[in-house]
């Protein structure tokens, strides 16, 4: 056999070694960041839920989901171990601005520049009037509308 054909082979060897290997080092940094979990400290669940730690067993961690309210979870199911700054601000919705941040308004008020309410031109929802000028012929417009009606039926079916 010559080393032509088993380049592919060896080539698609490495590829399934490397990926394997990056794929432990993810599973071996979720343990351990499962095992640096403590008391107290908030958590995210693979599930999306955002809960307290309070207590931590072998292979299970009781959760406080809600003031009052636990849950017992594997441990495997946490799916991050977040910060106070973090949880913090996603579960109490806490907004601690750092440094020169950019702010933007609720509404678009204080991005007008001069003049007062009044000074704005006002928008006419309403209907137009049609001009005197021109005939009214309500019998084509409501044979035209139901033309309309008649064509918009037979599409929806």
């Amino acid at each position: 056999m010559s080393l032509v054909t088993l380049l592919p082979f060896i080539v698609l060897i490495g590829a399934m070694f490397l990926m394997t290997r990056s794929a432990k080092k993810k599973q071996q940094a979720a343990a351990q960041m499962r095992n640096d979990m403590q008391p107290g400290t908030g958590v995210r669940t693979i599930g999306g839920m955002y809960a307290t730690v309070k207590e931590i067993q072998e292979d299970t961690v009781l959760l406080e989901v809600a003031p009052g309210v636990h849950a017992v979870y594997a441990k495997n199911s946490i799916g991050a171990v977040l910060d106070d700054a973090e949880y913090n601000r996603i579960v109490h919705g806490d907004d601690e601005l750092e440094g020169d941040d950019t702010v933007v308004p609720d509404d678009a008020s204080s991005l007008t520049t001069g003049g007062s309410s009044d000074d704005v031109a006002k928008i006419d929802l309403g209907k137009k009037a049609e001009d005197d000028d021109a005939p009214k012929d309500t019998e084509a417009k409501s044979a035209e509308a139901k033309d309309v009606k008649a064509d918009g039926e037979g599409d929806a079916k």
